[in-house]
């Protein structure tokens, strides 16, 4: 057999492909199972020794030719491809920026960011708890028990089903399980706060079924009034940007806190609205009911694994969604839940706005 002729046809034809499904085709052709170099390669078997060593070498040097040429044409075929691809890719610099991303942060994420940014400066860290919670953590521990008339205060939301112990189960009313919560599993000294939704059963401009809160729990030796007055007025500073702040506290009454105070925030009239700042009680100013707090009760303590005798604390509690209407100008707590875009979009905060402390925790709404 002529090898040279053959090698010589081989390589014509792979050199005559124009793309690489062509090369494919002659591999399969020459040095696949069935292909002819591969059947001559099956011939050695049956030569005689004189026969092999005479043939052999030009049998095995054809194929060698044959995968080097499909290899280097593969290559080059290759290439042309990778280049024909970039060339139909190149980016036209000229051409006008896209417009800016469409999403936008909704109000409570960005005030959870900004509440979480400022106590992390005062030392807090957040924790976290079911929103699924059981009768016992939700009231009982918090020194509500089933005969107690605060529990009234909570339009609940109960499910059928009790839990392995026996107790009821309910979306939770209020941030203050993850208090006992965190008590039982990190013990004393503790500095938290605890944001998340609630559940109430009501409705209407001001109120909602699942609305945000966020609460402050520090239990250490020594603690008292004082510390509770300067971790707020320094929180809500820095939440609302304004060194005018000014708080009082009243009298009031929780199950969980002994004494129990009522925190106001002086504001004043601009423009006929509401802005957080002045004395409270010059001419034109007032007094703004905010949030809840006071000295936790010595029962809850109890329940939270530690000796009130050794261990003293404060806690307080305030609706996110609130401080938002407050700091953003926001009149219908309703608009939160809705889903409108158009709302979202006048309302929402871009991505790249990241409360700090050093630029500002508010953003541009």
């Amino acid at each position: 057999m002529d090898y040279s002729s053959s090698q010589a046809e081989a390589l014509a034809r792979i050199a005559a492909a124009g793309d690489l499904d062509s090369i494919e085709r002659l591999r399969v052709e020459f040095l696949g199972k069935q292909g002819s170099i591969s059947a001559l390669l099956k011939t050695l078997g049956g030569m005689s020794p004189e026969a092999r060593q005479a043939e052999g070498p030009q049998i095995h040097a054809l194929r060698e030719a044959v995968t080097a040429a499909l290899a280097d044409a593969k290559a080059v075929l290759e290439a042309a491809a990778l280049e024909a691809k970039l060339a139909a890719e190149t980016v036209d610099l000229s051409l006008p920026a896209p417009e800016l991303p469409r999403g936008t942060i909704h109000p409570v994420s960005q005030v959870m960011d900004e509440l979480a940014e400022i106590f992390a400066d005062m030392g807090f860290s957040v924790a976290t708890g079911p929103e699924i919670e059981d009768d016992w953590h939700n009231f009982t521990a918090l020194n509500m028990p089933e005969s107690h008339p605060a529990r009234a205060m909570h339009d609940t939301f109960y499910f059928p089903d009790k839990d392995g112990e026996g107790r009821d189960m309910l979306l939770r009313t209020h941030t203050s399980p993850v208090q006992i919560r965190t008590m039982l599993a990190q013990g004393a000294p503790l500095r938290i706060i605890a944001p998340g939704r609630v559940y109430r059963s009501d409705s209407d401009a001001t109120h909602t079924p699942m609305f945000h809160q966020v609460e402050g729990l520090v239990i250490d030796k020594g603690i008292h009034l004082g510390h509770l007055k300067w971790t707020l007025e320094t929180f809500l500073k820095a939440f609302f940007e304004r060194e005018d702040i000014v708080l009082r506290l009243r009298p009031s009454y929780f199950p969980f806190t002994e004494p129990s105070v009522e925190v106001d925030v002086g504001f004043k009239l601009e423009g006929g609205r509401r802005v957080l700042g002045g004395s409270g009680d010059a001419p034109g100013h007032g007094w703004m009911e905010l949030l809840g707090s006071g000295m936790v009760n010595r029962k809850v303590i109890e329940y939270g694994g530690l000796d009130p005798d050794e261990w003293q604390g404060f806690a307080f509690g305030v609706g996110v969604d609130r401080l938002a209407m407050l700091k953003y100008g926001m009149d219908d707590l309703r608009a939160f839940f809705d889903g409108d875009g158009r709302w979202l979009q006048h309302y929402g905060f871009s991505p790249l706005d990241v409360p700090t402390l050093s630029a500002g925790v508010g953003a541009v709404a």
